[in-house]
This record gives C-alpha cells, sequence and structure tokens, in this order.
C-alpha cells in the first residue's frame, strides 16, 4: 500500500516527532517502504538578514542538520528499512509539499502539537501540509 513514506523532524522538539517516527516505522516496516526523514532548516527571508553571517553558515547548518537525521535513523530505524535524510531551506510546509510531489511519496507522517489560538488565526504547518499535498498525511498527535 506504502513504499516510500515521507517523515518531516523539527530538530528542535523532538516531543512533537517521537510518536510520528514510530508510526512511521511501523507502516514501512508493514508495507516494506522506504523512510524518509526530513528537516526544514529556517530561510533568512530577506538578503540583507543573511549578510550578518558567514558565507559559509548554510552549508554548516545543512552539514550539522543532515548528521543529526542520521543519527536519528541509526537510533530509532532497525536495519531492514531503507532510510535516506534530506536537509531542505525555506518555508516549512511549503517544503515539505514540495519534497512529498518531487520525491512522489505516499504518504506524509508527521507530528503536530494540540494547536492553540494562534493556529487557528496563522494555521499550523500540519495543517497547511494536510490541505496542500497530492500524497496522504497522517498527522500523529504528540
Amino acid at each position: 500500500m506504502f513504499r516510500d513514506i515521507l517523515v518531516p523532524l523539527d530538530l528542535g522538539d523532538p516531543k512533537i516527532w517521537e510518536k510520528a517516527l514510530e508510526t512511521a516505522v511501523t507502516l514501512a516496516r508493514t508495507y516494506g517502504a522506504r523512510l524518509r526523514l526530513m528537516t526544514v532548516l529556517p530561510d533568512y527571508g530577506m538578503p540583507v538578514v543573511g549578510q550578518f553571517f558567514p558565507p559559509d553558515h548554510s552549508e554548516k547548518l545543512r552539514a550539522k542538520a543532515r548528521e543529526e537525521l542520521r543519527a536519528i535513523a541509526r537510533r530509532a530505524v532497525p536495519e531492514g528499512i531503507a532510510v535516506d535524510v534530506m536537509v531542505s531551506q525555506g518555508s516549512i510546509w511549503r517544503e515539505i509539499v514540495r519534497e512529498a510531489k518531487e520525491r512522489e511519496v505516499d504518504l506524509i507522517v508527521m507530528g503536530s502539537h494540540r494547536p492553540g489560538v494562534g493556529d487557528y488565526v496563522l494555521g499550523a504547518n500540519a495543517t497547511r501540509v494536510a490541505q496542500r499535498a497530492s500524497a496522504s498525511v497522517m498527522i500523529v498527535r504528540s
């Protein structure tokens, strides 16, 4: 049923994604699917902000995030399950939707906190992904 599962992780907040990753591992084991662990680094927004960082800052952040994802994969994904790691930069929900479409994933499994008042006004990333992704989306509450 599923052959390719995307799991977005906020590296700064494991409480949100731990259950989602466990769920994705179970689904991958059940269906023989590949896992794609992904994180999205914030975008500087305006170029004027980026000039305050060293020229190699972005690449160092990407390398560190990639290594963190690999460490999570080693800890949480059993042998026998194929796993890739991806680091993107920009708008969280847009990057998740873009990667899911580009990689033609069957399912996005992502964690989410209980929504607060601000989420109803501004919209949470999980909600935006669910509204815009062409793949199925499973939101796992933390």
